[in-house]
């Protein structure tokens, strides 16, 4: 029977040179982005929140000190291995795909941050997503989608960047093909040559509201940035939307 080839975040997620290339993000800035929305939700002590995809868990691990009860979630085997290695009692980590089923409303508030969607081949396969991320949630309960705003990526996109990180030079490559933001990632590590491809759909406001439809949930709130700032599709950095079951 032939292998399964992998898909790119399958493979490119689970090596750690894509931790090294990303060392450099601002957490502080996601710190503040999580507390404003709490903050803007109202989300009371104990509640229980859904990370997914979590990652290696540094946004779970920061709400879980928040005093929320987190279950963070992802395809990474790696990130999940790392997450559990630092989880504290009372916090959940898991290896998960998320367009196969698995909670029956189980939570309070759903979290999709940090353009964590738009990496799957088909339309069947984002609205099996999304009823695996309106599934999670109780009757009430809210999913956050955190996505670029796609217009104004596209209008900025940096065709070509040299990022030299831990010593390893990665010559990154952007362009818009088929209705995908692409990045090529090709750099030498270990007297070895590597060569990866990120592909994201270049999902709008309106996609997302389709499949918020699709899947029973009511769009409630967009917001523009990590100060919670109104969208605006030509100006804004994100398309944060907020959406009620």
């Amino acid at each position: 029977m032939p292998q399964l080839q992998k898909e790119w975040f399958d493979t490119w997620f689970d090596t750690p040179y894509y931790h090294i290339l990303y060392s450099n993000r601002d957490e502080s800035e996601a710190e503040v982005f999580l507390t404003n929305l709490m903050n803007h939700m109202a989300v009371p002590k104990g509640a229980s929140i859904l990370d997914l995809p979590c990652g290696k868990g540094r946004h779970t691990l920061f709400l879980a000190e928040k005093g929320y009860t987190l279950t963070g979630a992802d395809l990474s085997v790696a990130s999940i291995a790392l997450a559990q290695s630092h989880a504290p009692a009372g916090v959940t980590f898991l290896v998960h795909d998320l367009r196969k089923p698995a909670w029956n409303e189980s939570f309070d508030y759903v979290l999709n941050l940090f353009t964590s969607f738009g990496y799957f081949e088909t339309e069947a396969e984002d609205r099996a997503a999304f009823t695996t991320l309106s599934k999670a949630l109780k009757s009430g309960g809210s999913l956050v989608i955190d996505f670029m705003n796609v217009t104004r990526a596209v209008n900025l996109l940096k065709e070509e960047e040299t990022k030299v990180m831990e010593g390893i030079e990665f010559q990154l490559k952007r362009y818009v093909k088929d209705g995908y933001i692409h990045k090529e990632i090709r750099f030498e590590a270990d007297n070895t040559p590597f060569f990866f491809t990120e592909r994201v759909k270049a999902l709008t406001l309106d996609d997302f509201k389709e499949f918020f439809t699709f899947a029973g949930l009511t769009l409630v709130d967009t917001f523009g940035s990590y100060q919670l700032d109104a969208y605006d599709a030509a100006e804004s950095d994100r398309l944060i939307m907020i959406a009620k079951k």
